[in-house]
């Protein structure tokens, strides 16, 4: 009997033990993001026509290309609980916005019967076999059809109207499917827990909330939610651009913070990146990551087909729903570079965003180099060391080092730059000689304040180095000096 009872109190002492990091009483959003988040999004892509069939596709494409190297998140942007109407005999959508959306008896969103009429399980059940987590997009607040129907919200005897905000200001100007809530009003905090528990049923490990980093207090109502929620779900807020730096407390309740527009094909976009990091750079920590948006690589806007292949909007083409038509990444593979270089040193999020079956073997190497991703999840916001001329020299310490990490020395000109690299110039005064790899070139070079290297850097390019002590046999001499 004594023993019986002992392995009782086992069994509770490692239940509570498992449950406590998602308990109320702790903080559970930590314990999810020890390391910046890793996975694809769909709207780069499909916009926000994502379909079963695409879906499953890129579900397969990921557990093959990208799973083996840490990406884990599957997500399904906006739009997967939208009744559209289609072009005729495709799947191609003829509107922008859906038409209706799909809601159950409480005002929660539904799959769409267009593009899940097998319901969104499939694939949440799919990504878990194939060890994946699966996400969805949500927009803040409560749906527009929910207020016009007043359905009640479960648990409560309040309905729709009673929590929603009617006021242009508080209200979404982009995308018209929900009011917000007024969390001052009863009822607004069960709304978001209803929510959040319906979705988590549909086997859901990650949502993308949008619309939603303007309005702290939703943000804060949204986590409690998570927190209630009978599983752990990592939170991604949305969009970015103007984000209040007063209102960090709420935002550090999520995991991800976008910092930024929506990031495109183009050099304006990584100029927005610079900018967010010059603002952002110090705010990462483990659990909580400055997030700069997708990887536009590989094959974009596939639901969007007039003017395939050439980015550009024609006369007669529909405006949807993400930038331009169907096209493959515009960028360079110099800006391509710099992209994923800036990503590993910001510690941002990787969230790829182009199609996964389609993804050109120059991307996939980029998105999958170990040493991009070894400095990415090494978890630490890089710091800016220098800046003239346009050249802006970045640096990330191995945590729990002083001197071994990764160094990125961007061109942000439009001219060939010419650097003399040292281990003073990589911010490494005290250090007699050091072993530099260049990431991208795989090329390996001793440095020393004798020793310097000469390197040419062109417009909008990258030198992308990982460093530490070189080994005392193989430090160089006066001699070797360039």
């Amino acid at each position: 009997m004594t023993s019986l009872k002992m392995k009782s109190a086992i069994a509770v002492t490692l239940l509570i033990g498992l449950m406590l990091p998602y308990s109320t009483g702790a903080n559970p959003q930590a314990a999810l993001a020890p390391t910046p988040p890793m996975g694809w999004n769909s709207f780069d892509s499909y916009g926000v026509y994502l379909h079963e069939k695409a879906a499953l596709a890129n579900v397969e494409a990921m557990a093959e290309k990208l799973k083996p190297f840490g990406y884990e998140y599957f997500v399904v942007d906006n739009g997967w609980f939208g009744e559209y109407t289609l072009q005729p005999g495709t799947l191609y959508p003829a509107e922008k916005h859906a038409h209706d959306v799909n809601l159950n008896e409480y005002g929660h969103f539904l799959p769409s019967q267009v593009y899940f009429p097998h319901d969104l399980r499939p694939i949440a059940d799919r990504c878990h076999e194939l060890g994946l987590k699966f996400g969805v997009h949500l927009m803040r607040g409560i749906p527009r059809k929910a207020y016009e129907l007043n359905l009640p919200i479960k648990g409560t005897t309040y309905t729709a109207r009673d929590v929603a905000s009617t006021d242009p200001q508080s209200n979404c100007t982009w995308c018209k499917y929900c009011y917000g809530v007024d969390m001052t009003k009863p009822g607004g905090q069960a709304w978001y827990d209803g929510l959040i528990q319906h979705v988590a049923d549909l086997g859901v490990d990650f949502i993308k909330y949008d619309d939603i980093v303007p309005y702290p207090a939703e943000v804060e109502a949204v986590a409690q939610a998570i927190r209630k929620c009978n599983k752990p779900i990592t939170l991604s807020l949305s969009p970015g651009g103007t984000v209040d730096p007063n209102a960090i407390a709420s935002f550090r309740m999520a995991n991800m913070l976008r910092v930024t527009e929506d990031i495109w094909d183009e050099q304006e976009g990584i100029d927005q990146c610079f900018t967010a990091w010059h603002k952002w750079q110090g705010n990462g920590q483990p659990g909580f990551w400055i997030d700069m948006d997708m990887i536009p690589f590989g094959q974009l806007q596939l639901m969007s087909p007039n003017g395939k292949d050439q980015g550009v909007m024609s006369k007669g083409d529909i405006a949807l729903a993400g930038k331009g038509v169907h096209r493959w990444c515009q960028l360079r593979e110099a800006q391509k570079r710099t992209f994923i270089t800036l990503r590993a040193l910001a510690a941002s999020p990787l969230m790829m965003g182009g199609d996964l079956p389609s993804l050109d073997a120059h991307s996939l190497g980029l998105i999958t180099n170990r040493e991009m991703l070894a400095c990415n999840q090494n978890g630490v916001m890089g710091e800016l060391l220098f800046e003239c001329d346009g050249v802006e020299v970045w640096r990330a310490l191995k945590k729990g080092h002083s001197d071994t990490g990764w160094v990125g020395v961007f061109n942000r000109s439009g001219n060939t730059q010419g650097v003399t690299v040292t281990p003073t110039f990589l911010g490494l005064s005290s250090s007699p000689a050091v072993a530099v790899q260049d990431v991208w070139n795989s090329q390996s070079m001793m440095l020393s304040e004798a020793q310097s290297q000469l390197v040419q850097i062109a417009s909008h390019d990258v030198l992308f180095l990982s460093f530490q002590p070189a080994p005392l046999a193989k430090r160089p001499t006066l001699e070797g000096a360039s």
